[in-house]
C-alpha cells in the first residue's frame, strides 16, 4: 500500500502547483477585463479624430470657396461666368449715387450729370449728431456724396436733419471705420470719385473749406493727405500733423531733440510721408491701394498709418502732405464701445462700479487690448509678406532710390545721345 499511495511530499508539491496556477489566473483576470474597455476607447477616439478631421476639411473647402484669393484663377473664373453676355453690356463698376425713381423730360433731354465727384464717409453715433451735422453742411454744397456708418445702430433720430435723405446710411452695431470701409467702399464702387475723405466724427471744421482744400491737394499732387490739426486739439499724437501758422502745406517735420529725430535726411514716417487715421484723404488711385492694404479681420487699423505711404503712387516724401491753411480741430472723443451696463460675463480687470453701484463693463480697456494685439499682428503680417515676396523691392529704401535715379540718368543720357545723333545726321544731310 505504501507504494500505491502518493507520498506526503508529492501531495504537498501538487497542492503548491495548483495554488500557483490559481494565483496566476487571479492576477491575469483584471488584465483580461481591461482589454475590451481599452479597445472601446481606442475605437471612440478614432471615430472622434475622423469626424473632427473631416469637419475641418469641409470647413476649409467652404472658406476657400467663399474667399478665392488666387487672383489669376479668379479672373479666369469671372471671364467664364460672363461669357454668356455680350461684351458691350457689361458694367463692372458701380457708385454710391442715389438714383431718382423718375425724372422730368427736361432733365433727360439736357443730359444732366447728377454724379458727384468726391466722397465723404464717416462712422457716426447719435451722441455726435450736432458735430456731424456741422461737418456734412460743409461738404454737401461742395458737391460731395455723403455716407454715414452708424456704429450705434441708431438711425431713426437722424431723419429730422434737412440733408439726411440725401446721405447714404449704413447700419452695423459696434463696428469700426475700417470695418465699414473694407466692406462698403470697394474701389470698383467708389471709382467715380476723385477723392475719398474717410473721417472720424469728432472733428471741428470751423476753419476748413473742402473746395480750398482740394485746390491745394491737386496743385501739389498729393495722393494722400490730411488737414493739419489745430494746436488746441485734445489729442495730437504726431508732431507732423500739427498746424504750421506760416505755411500753406508741409510734407515733413523737423525734430531736434528726444528719441525720435527728424531732419531733411529723414525718409520714414512719421517724419515724412505720413498722415494719421483720424482724417485721411485719398485720391482714387491711392484708395485702390489702401483698400487692398486694409486687413479684413484687423478692424482697428493700428499700424496701418505707418504703411499708407506705400500707396502714394510714387515717392511718399512728395506725394503725401499736410494742408495747414485748411485745418481742423480734433476733439478726441471716444464713443465707440463706451461703458454700458454689463449683461454678460466680464473679467475682473474689466469690471468697475458706477455711481449708483451698478456693475459696469469697461469695454475701452478691452478695445485697447484688442487694438494692441492687432498692431502686433499687422506688423508680423507685413514682415512675413516682405520676406516671402522675393520680387518686392521697397520703393522707400535708399538702394531703390539710387537705382531709380540711375535709371533716370540713363534715360537722359540715351535721349541726349539720340538728340546729338539726329543733329549730326541733319548736318551731314545739309552738307551733302
Amino acid at each position: 500500500m505504501e507504494h500505491g499511495l502518493p507520498s506526503m511530499k508529492s501531495i504537498k508539491s501538487l497542492k503548491s502547483l495548483v495554488k500557483k496556477r490559481n494565483n496566476a489566473q487571479e492576477v491575469s483576470k483584471p488584465g483580461w477585463k481591461m482589454k475590451p474597455f481599452l479597445a472601446l476607447m481606442c475605437t471612440v477616439l478614432l471615430i472622434f479624430w475622423y469626424k473632427t478631421t473631416n469637419i475641418q476639411f469641409e470647413q476649409t473647402e467652404l472658406e476657400e470657396a467663399d474667399y478665392p484669393f488666387d487672383m489669376a484663377t479668379e479672373s479666369k473664373t469671372v471671364d467664364e461666368k460672363l461669357k454668356g453676355l455680350p461684351r458691350g453690356i457689361i458694367q463692372p463698376r458701380s457708385d454710391l449715387e442715389l438714383k431718382p425713381l423718375w425724372s422730368s423730360s427736361s432733365l433727360r433731354s439736357k443730359g444732366v450729370d447728377m454724379t458727384n465727384r468726391n466722397l465723404l464717409a464717416m462712422p457716426v453715433g447719435i451722441k455726435q449728431k450736432v458735430n456731424v451735422d456741422a461737418i456734412v453742411k460743409k461738404f454737401l454744397p461742395a458737391n460731395f456724396t455723403v455716407v454715414l456708418f452708424h456704429y450705434d445702430g441708431n438711425m431713426d433720430k437722424w431723419w429730422d436733419l434737412e440733408w439726411s435723405s440725401k446721405a447714404i446710411h449704413i447700419v452695423a452695431q459696434n463696428q469700426t471705420k475700417w470695418w465699414f470701409a473694407k466692406r462698403f467702399l470697394h474701389p470698383d464702387v467708389v471709382s467715380i470719385y476723385d477723392y475719398i475723405f474717410l473721417w472720424d466724427e469728432d472733428l471741428g471744421v470751423k476753419n476748413f473749406s473742402p473746395e480750398r482744400y482740394l485746390k491745394i491737394v491737386k496743385s501739389q499732387g498729393f495722393e494722400i493727405s490730411q488737414p493739419a490739426l489745430d494746436s488746441n486739439s485734445t489729442e495730437i499724437h504726431h508732431k507732423i500733423t500739427l498746424r504750421s501758422r506760416t505755411k500753406k502745406f508741409h510734407r515733413r517735420v523737423y525734430i531736434n531733440r528726444g528719441s525720435k529725430r527728424c531732419s531733411n535726411a529723414s525718409e520714414d514716417p512719421p517724419c515724412t510721408g505720413f498722415v494719421e487715421g483720424m482724417a485721411p484723404v485719398f485720391s482714387r488711385a491711392a484708395w485702390f491701394c489702401t483698400w487692398n492694404l486694409i486687413q479684413n479681420d484687423l478692424v482697428h487699423g493700428w499700424g496701418m498709418d505707418m504703411k499708407l505711404g506705400y500707396c502714394a503712387q510714387g515717392d511718399r516724401t512728395k506725394k503725401v502732405g499736410i494742408v495747414d491753411s485748411e485745418y481742423i480741430f480734433h476733439q478726441g472723443i471716444q464713443t465707440l464701445g463706451e461703458s454700458v451696463h454689463s449683461e454678460k460675463k466680464a473679467t475682473a480687470r474689466d469690471v468697475g462700479t458706477s455711481r449708483r453701484g451698478h456693475t459696469t463693463f469697461d469695454s475701452r480697456t478691452s478695445i485697447r487690448r484688442q487694438s494692441t494685439w492687432e498692431l502686433q499682428t499687422f506688423k508680423e503680417r507685413w514682415n512675413r509678406a516682405v520676406e516671402e515676396d522675393k520680387n518686392w523691392i521697397d520703393p522707400s529704401s535708399s538702394s531703390s532710390k539710387t537705382k531709380q535715379k540711375s535709371n533716370v540718368n540713363n534715360r537722359r543720357l540715351r535721349r541726349g545721345s539720340s538728340h546729338r545723333l539726329k543733329h549730326k545726321r541733319a548736318q551731314e544731310t545739309a552738307t551733302a
